[in-house]
């Protein structure tokens, strides 16, 4: 199997042989290990002045970047973060990874519209705004959700693409920011019918969020993302509950302490890994990853070490794999 069909079993909930898949949402540590900045940390505020070679030249590093890291880290997606984040530079950009590794690999843009929590300089004012204008609040969900199906339809017209990463956060490390009763009104139904939408457009839903997701998590779960991402731990989120309540329902991506890849001790972190390998493995339906992203200032180390447990111990065997039980519909 290719690393992209690998992927794609366990967000399809399907049993197989070999590793676990694992990917990232985020590489960003590309400097320390390629000597390349993140294609999304790069500023481009001359790109209109550029000539088109040196606009072919930026395009064609940046998939290298993509490509490199799913490759030393064995990368079963990559999130593309085209830059700048026009629709026809997106085009470029993904023709242009397909081109150069065909179907090896998952490709996800970021494809939400439903309100996540707003940022610390509005963050009042929002909150007032959804008590004071409810309904408008709700209609202006419904406009986002249909901007990013049309957006959806565009990008299946032109090819290439397997998913979204939804990426609205909800969560603090405490508590959702809407309570479960506002957020039933203004998040769900509106992010039941962006999965549904990209579903009947041939597309896979990866929801993502940190924080504490146990109060709102059956209505995410009910929302029919084919994963769910970060399950978060510093937000109190156990992969063992959240697989033993939901496992047959959905794919779980994520849980590997990202506080402890920069502050824990090493047998610290390596037992984060094999808790979540442990824990996530069984039945299928589970994708290796930390609890974020691989963020800036995390030391590369740390991450290779849980890289390391991951390729020696996540493995489906034939023993393994009949325990692995075919999923559910979805």
């Amino acid at each position: 199997m290719t690393p992209r069909e690998r992927f794609i079993a366990a967000l399809e909930r399907r049993p197989f042989l070999g590793r676990v898949p694992h990917f990232e949402l985020v590489f960003f540590l590309t400097m320390e290990a390629f000597g390349k900045v993140h294609p999304s940390q790069r500023a481009y505020h001359q790109w209109d002045q550029m000539t088109e070679t040196e606009r072919r030249l930026h395009r064609n590093d940046m998939a290298d970047v993509y490509i490199m890291t799913a490759k030393r880290y064995d990368h079963g997606a990559i999130f593309l973060h085209p830059n700048p984040d026009t629709e026809d530079e997106t085009k470029r950009l993904i023709d242009l990874v397909r081109e150069k590794t065909g179907d090896e690999y998952f490709l996800m843009l970021h494809g939400d519209a439903t309100y996540g929590i707003p940022s610390g300089q509005n963050m009042v004012e929002q909150a007032a705004w959804f008590y004071e204008h409810f309904d408008e609040a709700k209609a202006d969900a419904d406009r986002m959700v249909d901007a990013q199906l049309e957006r959806a339809e565009r990008l299946k017209q032109l090819g290439g693409l397997d998913g979204f990463a939804l990426c609205a956060d909800y969560c603090f490390n405490d508590n959702p920011f809407l309570s479960p009763d506002m957020f039933a009104e203004l998040v769900t139904p509106y992010l039941k019918r962006l999965c549904q939408g990209q579903r009947e457009l041939g597309f896979y839903s990866i929801k993502h969020t940190d924080g504490n997701i146990m109060p709102i998590i059956d209505q995410l779960v009910s929302a029919r993302p084919h994963a769910l991402h970060s399950l978060d731990p510093q937000g109190g989120v156990d992969i063992a509950e959240v697989k033993r309540r939901y496992g047959d329902q959905v794919c779980l991506i994520g849980n590997v302490n990202c506080g402890l890849l920069t502050s824990g001790t090493e047998e610290e972190v390596a037992e984060s890994a094999r808790y979540c390998i442990r824990h996530g493995m069984p039945g299928g339906g589970y994708i290796f990853s930390t609890s974020n992203c691989a963020y800036t200032g995390m030391p590369l180390d740390r991450y290779e070490l849980i890289w390391n447990i991951w390729r020696e111990e996540a493995i489906y065997t034939q023993e393994s794999a009949q325990n692995c039980q075919p999923a559910s519909p979805s």
